[in-house]
């Protein structure tokens, strides 16, 4: 969490507000965060996982953009939120998304180890994946007024979350930068059978119950190429 903070604390830009939700975590991390001075305000109890916490930030910050940096992860280099708003300051869309760089290989995925960068999408190849990562994406606040991260889905909720995004049209600015750094090596890049059953149901709650079998061929194909493909 600290790196996590320090790249934060060394932003040239410097008009926002931090929250970081705290799942309830040991009392000398508590100590460190109570230490934080301006932005960095802190939430510390108990949650269901990543989502839930994600709703608390929303719910408690008065910003007009959201942008999510999950502990550990880290800004790619001192100016990310002074680009990030030249961009918005000229920009009319209500999402803007930049490139992430990934860190971390205990459980390489797919992309292969030579592929560190994920460049983001915003087209039909979102019904094939999430083609937006939440630590490269800053979101206008309007998008949340009447919808939260769906707690349904323990790992694919942001992909939900983007995919009802794009099919309700909102526009997205693809912006040729890299945001954040992003360790890899989390759930959701595991390959799992449980994540691509969070896929199918989410795509399918976002359609018509008779494209089932294609999403359930498309997550199988998915799964099986993560388990054969050579990515080392």
């Amino acid at each position: 969490m600290q790196k996590t903070i320090e790249s934060i604390q060394k932003q040239t830009y410097t008009n926002f507000e931090v929250w970081i939700i705290d799942g309830g975590s040991s009392q000398e991390t508590q100590n460190y965060l109570q230490n934080l001075k301006h932005p960095f305000q802190f939430l510390s109890e108990k949650d269901t996982g990543i989502y839930e916490a994600m709703n608390k930030g929303i719910s408690l910050s008065k910003a007009e953009w959201f942008y999510f940096l999950g502990s550990g992860d880290v800004l790619i280099d001192n100016f990310v939120f002074e680009t990030v708003v030249d961009i918005i300051e000229n920009e009319n869309s209500k999402i803007i998304a930049g490139k992430i760089s990934y860190d971390g290989f205990s459980q390489p995925f797919i992309y292969s180890k030579n592929k560190l960068l994920k460049n983001p999408s915003w087209n039909f190849s979102m019904w094939i994946r999430n083609g937006l990562h939440h630590q490269g994406t800053f979101y206008k606040k309007e998008l949340f007024k009447n919808r939260f991260y769906s707690l349904r889905y323990k790992i694919l909720s942001d992909y939900h979350f983007n995919l009802s995004l794009y099919l309700n049209k909102e526009k997205c600015k693809i912006i040729n930068t890299v945001i954040s750094k992003c360790n890899s090596d989390g759930i959701s890049k595991s390959g799992n059978w449980s994540i691509y059953k969070e896929e199918i149901n989410l795509k399918t709650s976002l359609s018509l119950s008779c494209f089932y079998p294609i999403f359930y061929t498309i997550a199988f194909i998915k799964f099986i190429l993560r388990k054969t493909v050579n990515v080392k």
